[in-house]
């Protein structure tokens, strides 16, 4: 659930009530643009970690009271306003950005959590308070929910996010199971690659299906959307688990298929 390019975010879903799309639109923009000015482009790390500090500098403008001087920002302004949204998600997310400036390795499964605690959370936390549902046992189940989509989109994008030059796999897994860089820079599934990628496939199912029930918690747009949210997830896993984890022969993606399934899975569990 990298922001770069939220497979699961529900930007122009028309699930989302008409009332609440610009807010999702602006925090989309915000999110999109500050993954990319992380991301995206040859510029220094220097170049981008002061970008990512303007931001911030625009964010402390709206938690002042100031008009923030871009349009990206003013939108949001008004978003955050007109919902009365946190901040803390904003800077968190922010945090994340800056992090994957500079960081391309993570020795340890908590380390990658700390990580999606900032990179994930944040949207879910925001989806949540435009609906009014903030208290503690829902903020929870959506944390969990986010962290297993993240995990999912890195166990997706090992080979994509290593032409990046990063790894998402804790090093300490790999070390582990006797799974070099080189294995994942030659794009094979061999040896002990598939144990790794089944111990993180049930790290990932086990923090999904904990936050899962939310979904049935939740009534109306938000629930079924967070229904299939959480289907899509499961699926991915499923893909992955029977393909061993061999995410270089395949990217695991949903099909129509996959969809149909999903809505009535979805609409059975009201």
């Amino acid at each position: 659930m990298s922001v770069g390019h939220y497979e699961n975010f529900p930007v122009g879903s028309l699930l989302l009530p008409r009332r609440l799309r610009v807010a999702v639109h602006a925090i989309y923009r915000f999110a999109r643009h500050a993954d990319d000015l992380a991301d995206e482009g040859d510029a220094p790390a220097a170049v981008r970690l002061a970008a990512l500090d303007a931001l911030r500098d625009e964010l402390d403008r709206i938690a002042a009271g100031e008009i923030p001087h871009t349009e990206l920002m003013r939108d949001l302004a008004r978003a955050i306003a007109r919902h009365d949204l946190p901040l803390a998600p904003f800077y968190d997310l922010l945090s994340a950005f800056c992090q994957d400036v500079v960081k391309t390795r993570y020795e340890s499964f908590a380390e990658l959590m700390d990580y999606c605690r900032r990179s994930a959370n944040p949207v879910g936390r925001l989806m949540l308070a435009l609906y009014g549902e903030t208290d503690a046992r829902s903020l929870a189940m959506s944390d969990g929910i986010c962290s297993a989509l993240q995990l999912i989109n890195f166990l997706q994008d090992v080979a994509i996010d290593w032409r990046k030059g990063r790894v998402y796999l804790p090093q300490e897994d790999l070390a582990r199971f006797r799974v070099g860089e080189a294995q994942i820079a030659a794009g094979a599934a061999g040896g002990l690659w598939t144990p790794l990628m089944l111990k993180e496939i049930e790290r990932a199912r086990k923090l999904l299906h904990a936050g899962a029930p939310l979904g049935k918690r939740l009534r109306g747009r938000i629930g079924l959307e967070l229904r299939l949210i959480v289907l899509g997830g499961d699926r991915i896993l499923q893909k992955l688990h029977r393909s061993g984890g061999d995410v270089f022969s395949a990217r695991p993606v949903l099909g129509w298929r996959d969809w149909v399934w999903m809505m009535w899975r979805a609409l059975r569990a009201r």
